[in-house]
């Protein structure tokens, strides 16, 4: 475990954590005007490799050699010109640091990254974190990583557990959830919809199921996988010709067929990796699903219609309304889609590249 001190004055601004590995949702805009709640679990951090924040780089503002290692552009893109190394943890978890109004920018219904650090050491005034809580935004402290030092915590080790432990577990992330948004006149409204964090997880996983493609039609599972896939495959990749079969891998389930081209398998929460068949090499076409996601996926729950325990009682009539539904179909985070897309080496690819200048009619149709 850690704490992040300030690299100024060497004040505590955090709790002890533990490192789990960056959510696929961590950077998502979910629809307009809605209530998320913490990104992080009390008591973890976790790291983006990436540029985060400002300075904006425009096309001619980035060296090309800088360019070529950060990968292909989305059109009307810029690329951020911020340290990489960003570390996020939930803002309960701060200690030791104070707002800074003329830095938060924001305000539709909370605080955004606007142009820079909104919170300071409370000891010595250096810029050290961004506090985010807008509408449509995860609530999350991203700690400088300029301004922060990470330092061990002595006899605090955290366990790992095995992919067999994470499976007894079982911690799910259900596909469906009460969204809640702001609404000027009439307070808070609910509505069910789909899970924001499926939204982002399908992102990633169609950027990779497309570099995985070959530029050939894709097959996944029947069932929820093919709700949450197929429509946006069928739609980005050509009709006819052999298709590549995507299936799901991973722990507790049976060896994937020879013919499975493509393995949709669980990411591990705490280290970041992907899962790959014991006792073989990593197959070439792996695509990541968050752990809650595939576990949904892989080990479907039972439609229960009877009472679990035994029938209800003669003469007694049930009127509990049913299971809530999304009202459209599921629908690919076109943010997340789009940025995993740009860092995928097969990016450079002429019809993938085609499909990232092309992602507004895309939007317009309900595909995203």
């Amino acid at each position: 475990m850690y704490i992040f001190v300030c690299a100024g004055c060497g004040a505590r601004l955090t709790v002890p954590l533990s490192q789990v590995a960056l959510p696929a949702h961590a950077h998502q805009k979910y629809g307009n005007g809605v209530q998320l709640p913490v990104l992080m679990e009390s008591g973890t951090f976790a790291v983006d490799p990436k540029h985060l924040g400002a300075p904006w780089l425009g096309p001619d503002e980035t060296e090309p050699a800088e360019a070529a290692a950060r990968g292909p552009r989305a059109p009307g893109l810029s690329w951020s010109g911020g340290i990489p190394g960003t570390v996020v943890i939930a803002p309960g978890d701060a200690r030791g640091t104070v707002l800074v109004p003329e830095q938060a920018g924001g305000y539709c219904c909370g605080l955004d990254w606007g142009e820079g650090p909104n919170m300071a050491c409370e000891a010595c005034g250096l810029p050290v974190a961004s506090r985010i809580d807008d509408c449509s935004l995860w609530q999350a402290v991203w700690l400088a990583p300029d301004a922060v030092r990470a330092l061990p915590v002595d006899g605090t080790a955290p366990t790992t557990l095995s992919w067999a432990e994470l499976l007894e577990e079982g911690k799910r992330t259900p596909p469906y959830e009460p969204v809640t948004r702001w609404s000027s006149l009439l307070g808070s409204d609910h509505r069910w919809s789909w899970s924001p964090q499926w939204e982002a997880a399908a992102g990633r996983a169609l950027a990779h199921l497309l570099a995985a493609s070959g530029g050939r039609p894709v097959t996944v599972p029947h069932g929820l996988t093919s709700r949450v896939f197929q429509r946006a495959l069928d739609a980005l990749l050509p009709g006819g010709g052999p298709a590549r079969h995507a299936v799901l891998a991973g722990p507790g389930l049976p060896g994937p067929d020879a013919d499975a081209g493509i393995l949709l398998v669980p990411v591990h929460p705490r280290t970041g990796e992907t899962w790959s068949p014991p006792g073989r090499p990593a197959p070439a076409c792996s695509v990541p699903l968050p752990l809650g996601v595939w576990l949904y996926l892989a080990f479907p729950e039972p439609q229960v219609r009877l009472p679990a325990a035994g029938s209800m009682p003669e003469g007694v009539l049930r009127d509990d309304p049913p299971a809530p539904r999304p009202p459209h179909p599921f629908r690919v985070d076109p943010g997340v889609f789009r940025h995993t897309l740009t860092k995928l080496p097969a990016a450079g690819a002429p019809w993938l590249r085609e499909i990232l200048g092309n992602l507004s009619p895309l939007l317009r149709s309900g595909l995203f």
